[in-house]
């Protein structure tokens, strides 16, 4: 028994040497094998890069470690450049690409790769590529010979590298928390554009025979995936912050979503015009649920230029703010400047990314415009909730301008969230003076919610009053706006107001509405009679007043005119307070008169008492 227990003691003695030997011999090989292969692998990787590009790009690292169990390799301080003068070869050559990259980092880490496999196939198979926090810069510049060229390399990187490699495979290529930078090139003293914490995955990275014609790799990639958490821009004027919440874009589907957009502005209502220097727009935009489909990352990529075959946009407002008792006239040159060419389609074709988005679709976004007014020193707002709709042809595009020049919109909402209005704008994309037509139709609802307009901002209160029908049709520019307003109604009563200082608020005008509803308003149109008015609107712009502005009181002064507050009207009501206070200053008089000579009777019977 004891021999027995001996002998296996023994084996498990050998046996564990043996292990221990074959480990040793294995850990030794390993480091013989990793020793021997950073060179190689170093080597391979700085000529591949060299010969992939054309000859554009170097890569240089202060150190390479290798992990030949792991099948790892890391790269430290690693810079990728252009080489300027072989770009201006490439120019000449007519083979340069629009966009020029540097990429400097830390730390490259490059996992589960096979040296055998390159040593003994010739092909450097990667499954993972990690550029961990890099700083990406990119110049972009537009060349005429690349115009209508196919997303992949000019020249087959295949050729390129063929004497080194049978094929270069990289499964992902991760970038994370990215910072990223755009220097336009194409626009003088351009600001460059930056970007950080944005993760990016190229999958399918494959040079070989074929990769280079597969018509379903772009740049012999499979996809692009493009993820970003949180981003916030200021503007170049400092007045607002661009968010951006939860970015998440797919190359393969031409997909992007978005959480949440908003431009938010940095002063409350009241304090944004002052800063501003004179009555600027103050625009609060927060949209949700946005998605945008067939999106072209090859033209983006080469000529940036950001084509989409459609948007969608649910749930969200646009708020407008305007401070009218802000003085003009403090910089009066500066404000006409900044107010002409801003209209909607204008600021589209001022934007410094060229844009063609085939259709964008709205679903219940809230839209309001307020001013506060001087006169009546109050805020009057008006409203359209849950507005839907659709925007055709959203393009800054010379070359899809010429083909169709115009932007078509149509939307559907409601007023003051009751009555139910239908929209339509046809914008000129190429027009100078902003030239646009809009026509539309509202349906039933009572008079009375206009109040919180027409009360703050043209001094009306109406009493009551039916709407059964309103529709509108302008042609409008910079100058202003013509076209029609037919406006059915009934039972209306109206007030019309002014501002008392000493008590805080708005007071009727006693006189003036008893004479505005019993000469000048028609309480009804048609009238009995069956005589239907339809009012002819010219208004003309005031040069510092927005689109929203333009478009308010040209309909309000239709409205006016409908109701028959015209001009020959109010002429006619002034006569008749005038006539009226007249009466009233001869009424006072000869009173005055009467009780003079009650008074001079009285001494007089005084007088002959006293006798």
């Amino acid at each position: 028994m004891p021999d027995t227990k001996s002998n296996r003691y023994k084996l498990l003695k050998w046996i564990a040497a043996i292990l221990l030997i074959i480990l040793i011999l294995l850990a030794g090989l390993a480091w013989f094998l990793n020793v021997k292969s950073q060179p190689l692998l170093s080597s391979r990787i700085k000529t591949l890069l060299y010969k992939s590009t054309d000859s554009l790009y170097n890569i240089s690292f202060s150190k390479v470690t290798t992990n030949i169990l792991t099948g790892s390799a890391t790269l430290y301080n690693v810079k990728i450049t252009p080489d300027t003068n072989r770009f201006n070869q490439l120019i000449i050559l007519k083979r340069a690409p629009n966009n020029l990259y540097t990429v400097t980092l830390k730390k490259l880490q490059v996992k589960h790769f096979h040296p055998i496999t390159l040593y003994r196939h010739q092909k450097l198979q990667l499954e993972e590529v990690i550029f961990d926090k890099p700083e990406v810069s990119m110049m972009n510049r537009q060349f005429e010979f690349n115009e209508n060229r196919p997303p992949r390399p000019i020249k087959s990187p295949y050729a390129m590298i063929s004497q080194n490699l049978k094929e270069f495979r990289i499964d992902n290529i991760l970038f994370r928390d990215a910072s990223f930078k755009y220097v336009n090139k194409n626009i003088p003293n351009s600001v460059p554009f930056i970007i950080d914490d944005l993760n990016i995955t190229l999958k399918d990275l494959l040079v070989d025979s074929t990769s280079a014609e597969d018509p379903d790799r772009f740049y012999l990639l499979k996809d692009v995936i493009i993820n970003l958490k949180d981003y916030t821009y200021p503007t170049p004027d400092q007045m607002y912050h661009i968010k951006l919440n939860q970015l998440d874009f797919k190359a393969s589907t031409g997909s992007l979503r978005i959480n949440k957009f908003e431009v938010k502005p940095l002063h409350d209502e009241m304090k944004f015009g002052k800063v501003a220097g004179y009555s600027k727009d103050r625009f609060h935009v927060e949209m949700s649920n946005i998605s945008i489909k067939g999106i072209d990352l090859p033209v983006y990529i080469s000529k940036q230029e950001f084509r989409a075959k459609e948007m969608n946009i649910a749930n969200g407002f646009v708020s407008v703010f305007n401070d009218n008792s802000i003085c003009i006239n403090q910089n009066p040159a500066d404000s006409v400047q900044k107010r002409v060419g801003r209209f909607p389609h204008q600021l589209l074709q001022s934007m410094g990314v060229p844009v063609l988005v085939q259709k964008i679709n709205l679903k219940d976004v809230d839209v309001s415009y307020a001013i506060y007014n001087a006169e009546s020193q109050q805020r009057g707002k008006i409203s359209f909730e849950k507005t839907a709709g659709t925007f055709k042809n959203v393009t800054n595009l010379d070359r899809i301008k010429a083909i169709n020049p115009n932007m078509e919109v149509k939307l559907k909402t409601y007023l003051l969230g009751q009555g139910e209005l239908d929209l339509d704008f046809n914008f000129d994309l190429i027009a100078k003076n902003g030239a646009f037509t809009c026509k539309g139709q509202l349906q039933t609802f009572n008079a009375r919610v206009l109040n919180q307009i027409t009360k703050p901002l043209g001094l009306v209160r109406i009493n009551r009053g039916i709407v059964d029908k309103l529709n509108f049709n302008f042609k409008a520019n910079n100058d202003g706006a013509k076209g029609n307003v037919n406006f059915y109604y009934y039972d209306l009563s109206v007030a019309l107001m002014k501002n008392d200082p000493s008590k805080d608020h708005l007071v009727t005008r006693g006189l003036l509405s008893i004479l505005a509803n019993a000469l000048v308003i028609n309480s009804e149109n048609p009238d009995r009679n069956g005589k239907f008015t339809s009012a002819k609107v010219n208004y003309e712009r005031v040069e510092n007043t927005s689109f929203f502005n333009l478009i308010w009181k040209s309909l309000f002064l239709g409205i006016k005119n409908s109701v028959g507050i015209t001009e020959e009207k109010q002429q006619e009501i002034k006569k008749h307070i005038k006539n009226f206070n007249e009466m009233r200053e001869n009424h006072r008089i000869r009173k005055q008169k009467r009780l003079q000579r009650r008074q001079q009777r009285e001494k007089e019977a005084l007088k002959n008492d006293w006798r």
